[in-house]
């Protein structure tokens, strides 16, 4: 009788044990993966730095025209045309107002972990590529990857921009101070005329800039520093 107590005994904590496991790997499992999902939300929407906000040269910025090159690509898009695309929305949603005290860069430094505009600006000309276009990026020699459409990526003008961004950089483009985004340099651009400052775009990003029908929009471009956590599927792989 002793015996059979025992082995009760022991099964029962045993269950009690694989419940608790179980329940601890749920609980892990549902406040990661959402914690990403938001992580990640926060670099495929385009971030504002609120209406008061003026592009000064001081902080890296100029102005330019950016045209779309209709001799590039056909702009007659479908209506579902950025059914892939996360919708457009501000990083007020996502964490409360930042105070005018602080500085551009130390609130995008705070919300974006990392990845911030800095650096000298250069003039350019933004347009978006998909399709047969988006395989074997020429910043790496020999990878598997290849962006999509929902990547955050860009190609560089081929020859003739000598002070170009260099492979695997991050830009920060805004069309207004409430449509910036981050895309990181990962191609060359055959089809962008030779010496032209031209960044050319996955649709992802270009679509929180502008339509994909309109001519001509007005860009502030600068240099960005690098994110401290990484998504594979925006950016590539991590490894230059």
């Amino acid at each position: 009788m002793f015996r059979l107590a025992s082995l009760a005994l022991s099964a029962l904590c045993i269950l009690s044990l694989a419940v608790t496991t179980s329940t601890t790997s749920i609980s892990h499992s549902t406040t990661s993966s959402p914690a990403r999902a938001i992580a990640k939300s926060k670099y495929t929407r385009s971030h504002s730095f609120g209406d008061s906000y003026t592009f000064d040269p001081r902080d890296g910025w100029q102005t330019f025209n950016a045209s779309n090159l209709q001799y590039k690509y056909r702009r007659d898009s479908p209506k579902d045309d950025k059914k892939d695309v996360p919708k457009k929305t501000t990083l007020a949603k996502l964490a409360l107002p930042f105070k005018q005290a602080f500085s551009i860069a130390q609130s995008l430094g705070t919300v974006l972990n990392g990845l911030k505009g800095m650096g000298k600006p250069q003039p350019v000309i933004a347009t978006w590529y998909t399709g047969h276009d988006l395989l074997n990026p020429s910043c790496w020699k020999n990878t598997a990857w290849a962006p999509t459409d929902a990547s955050f990526v860009c190609a560089l003008t081929l020859q003739g921009w000598e002070d170009k961004p260099r492979c695997f950089k991050f830009l920060e483009l805004c069309s207004s101070p409430k449509k910036c985004v981050f895309a990181r340099v990962v191609d060359t651009c055959a089809g962008c005329a030779d010496a032209s400052h031209h960044v050319d775009l996955t649709r992802a990003p270009f679509g929180e800039l502008a339509t994909f029908d309109e001519g001509v929009v007005t860009i502030q471009s600068r240099g960005a520093s690098d994110p401290d956590e990484w998504f594979e599927d925006l950016w590539g792989p991590r490894e230059n």
